[in-house]
């Protein structure tokens, strides 16, 4: 078998394997690549040496996360928070770099390879950060905004640093003439790409998407990425900086999403790739023999990183709490850690046996960071003395305006639907009281003169003091079932009986958060369908009654008439983010020789297959809600409901047995 394909299937059989592993223990699948890398390399089974192809494979990963940082890169963004990139994230990657290197030099590695260690240490992980501060709804949050200006920084920082380190690596007695060559040879590539390029990009992509093919656009991407990389290397710079210039000029076209969401797919996958070839070089042996030292180094670099955020985030007037939930979270490794320290190794610029410590202490530190995110609250609140009585001001704000309420409605969540129900209720004179995260969006709500406080309404404390045990109801106004499965929890737990409204996206997570005590479950798909449907049988003339009965049927129903859709190619295809199936309509028709011919649905039996029969189509006459006693047809078409993973064993039942 050729070389290249053996090698590829090895990493994708691994990397299945392994990534479906963390995915179901909630790990990222980051840790993943790491663990194939390091099990299949040269230092281990042995099944893939660490050759130059596999690197070259892997390089690719890194030319589309560069591409993907380029499509972000946002004038308009990066002037909104330039106080926190351009200061907060400039010290930060300055101050860690210049520390690191002259701890290296002063320990006798010398500067070279302190600033490359520097450079390495000073990134923080973009993709595990950002996920968990959405999840946890503070990204708005003061210490949510610092940490997205210190990453966007990083993120930038990486394209200097990637020209710096091959000219750090060159053979030549005068350093700074050759750091200049490069930076003017830089300055020049990106002044020709940019200047043409910003010219050139929109009437292309124009002429390209007229031709309405999506394989086109694909093609054209691929071609417009790879072709403005291998110019930048052939210019002696890099294969990503030219990837970063790419994403950059199509940023400015309107084709901007199209394209992040088509060169997603290969961005992921190769991306893995990378990260499996960093694995490939971790040598355990070194590591094992050098294990105080590594314990050491990740120490170190948690306990300076954290010290430096936390100080420069005091020197930018934020509070103690603030400074301290960023400088946790900062405190790991990050990805592009990963991509310079890779490109140390192969430049020579770090002796082995250091740069296999290193590699071990930015994994493990990598793995710390969603514990040090998930601890930073604990640990704010028993080291910050002011933590608590901003937290006890907060709580007393919040009762000071519910002190005089009663049978007032809690809504968890003020942004658009949040607005729009505290205006229904304004105008029918119902109390409310409203909490909201965005520090922004309550002061100016506020100033408004609305009844909008501050508080994550998913803590049991803000709810208690919002007037939870004197309140008529609570509506979640944002559709986070996480958050509003804690809220269900806290409110059955003072208030069993409540009525608790929940806005949801669709109907994968009904039947949970009903479970969970919801009184009314509101799914936007759905709502939106019934909406449409009414409108349009009240336009071809059926009588309101009629149609408000209809609507109040399916509603009573849990929207059963709308549950599962038939899937097309334009449908998004991977499972939601907690790991629900959404449900969907499957089609099966049944041929010659299938096991359900002349069987009825009792018999059939599913059992534990979680799929039902919603409809039988005989001889082009369809049927709802067929009884238990219908026996199947040869030709009959049955029309299924259910998650995937039971569509695909009922057809296996029907068909085969």
């Amino acid at each position: 078998m050729h070389h290249t394909l053996t090698l590829v299937l090895i990493l994708l059989a691994a990397a299945v394997v392994v990534v479906a592993l963390c995915r179901r223990l909630r790990l990222p699948p980051l840790v993943g690549y790491l663990a194939v890398g390091i099990a299949i390399g040269p230092n281990a089974l042995g099944w893939v040496d660490d050759g130059a192809g596999t690197r070259e494979l892997g390089e690719f990963g890194v030319v589309f996360l560069m591409f993907s940082i380029g499509l972000e890169f946002s004038l308009p963004k990066l002037l909104t928070m330039r106080r926190l990139v351009f200061g907060l994230g400039a010290a930060q990657v300055l101050s860690t770099l210049l520390i690191v290197a002259a701890c290296a030099w002063w320990l006798g590695l010398g500067a070279k390879g302190g600033v490359a260690l520097g450079g390495a240490i000073a990134m923080s992980s973009t993709a595990i950060l950002g996920k968990m501060l959405a999840e946890q709804l503070q990204l708005n949050a003061p210490h949510g905004r610092s940490i997205m200006g210190v990453l966007l920084f990083q993120d930038l920082a990486v394209v200097p640093l990637l020209i710096l380190l091959p000219t750090l690596a060159a053979p030549t007695p005068d350093i700074l003439r050759e750091l200049g060559f490069a930076g003017l040879k830089a300055a020049v590539v990106l002044a020709l790409l940019l200047g043409l390029g910003q010219r050139l990009m929109r009437p292309w992509f124009h002429l390209v998407a007229a031709q309405k093919s999506s394989e086109l656009f694909v093609l054209n991407v691929l071609l417009i990425t790879l072709l403005l990389a291998a110019i930048t290397e052939f210019a002696g710079l890099s294969l990503a900086l030219g990837a970063f210039i790419a994403g950059m000029l199509i940023s400015e076209t309107e084709y901007r999403y199209q394209v992040e969401e088509d060169i997603k797919p290969f961005r992921d996958v190769l991306l893995g790739l990378f990260f499996i070839t960093v694995g490939m070089q971790l040598d355990g042996s070194v590591v094992l023999a050098n294990a105080g030292a590594v314990v050491s180094i990740l120490l170190a670099m948690l306990l300076l990183k954290a010290a430096i955020v936390f100080g420069l985030g005091r020197l930018f007037r934020a509070d103690a709490g603030t400074a301290l939930r960023t400088a946790l979270s900062l405190a790991g490794a990050g990805e592009f850690g990963f991509v310079l320290l890779s490109l140390t190794g192969q430049l020579g610029i770090v002796r082995h046996d250091l740069l296999q410590i290193t590699l071990a202490a930015l994994v493990l530190s990598m793995l710390m960071s969603p514990l040090l995110v998930q601890q930073s609250e604990r640990v704010v609140r028993k080291l910050v003395r002011s933590e608590w009585m901003r937290r006890a001001m907060a709580l007393h704000n919040i009762a000071v305006q519910t002190m005089g309420a009663a049978d007032h409605v809690i809504i968890c969540g003020y942004g658009r639907s949040g607005q729009n129900l505290a205006r229904i209720l304004e105008a029918e004179s119902i109390p409310f009281i409203a909490l909201d995260v965005d520090p922004v969006r309550v002061r100016e709500a506020a100033i408004a003169g609305e009844q909008v406080v501050f508080g994550d309404a998913a803590r049991r404390e803000v709810l208690v003091a919002a007037g939870l045990m004197r309140a008529k109801a609570v509506v979640v106004s944002y559709a986070d079932t996480a958050s509003a499965l804690r809220i269900l929890g806290v409110v059955r737990e003072i208030r069993p009986g409540m009525a608790v409204i929940v806005r949801t996206l669709d109907d994968v997570d009904i039947d949970r958060l009903k479970q969970a005590g919801a009184a009314e479950v509101v799914a936007e798909v759905m709502e939106g369908s019934l909406m449409l449907a009414s409108h349009a049988l009240m336009l071809l003339g059926t009588p309101l009654p009629r149609v408000l009965r209809r609507i109040r049927e399916t509603r009573e129903q849990r929207y059963s008439l709308f549950r599962g859709f038939f899937r097309g190619i334009t449908d998004a295809s991977n499972p939601a983010e907690d790991g629900v199936e959404p449900i969907r309509l499957h089609s099966v028709l049944l041929p010659e020789g299938a096991n359900a011919i002349g069987r009825s649905l009792r018999e059939l039996d599913f059992g534990a297959i979680h799929a039902e029969i919603t409809a039988i189509r005989r001889h082009n006459v369809r049927g709802q809600a067929p009884s238990d006693d219908a026996r199947l047809e040869q030709g009959d078409v049955i029309v299924l409901r259910g998650r995937e993973t039971d569509l695909a064993a009922a057809e296996i039942k029907l068909l085969q047995g």
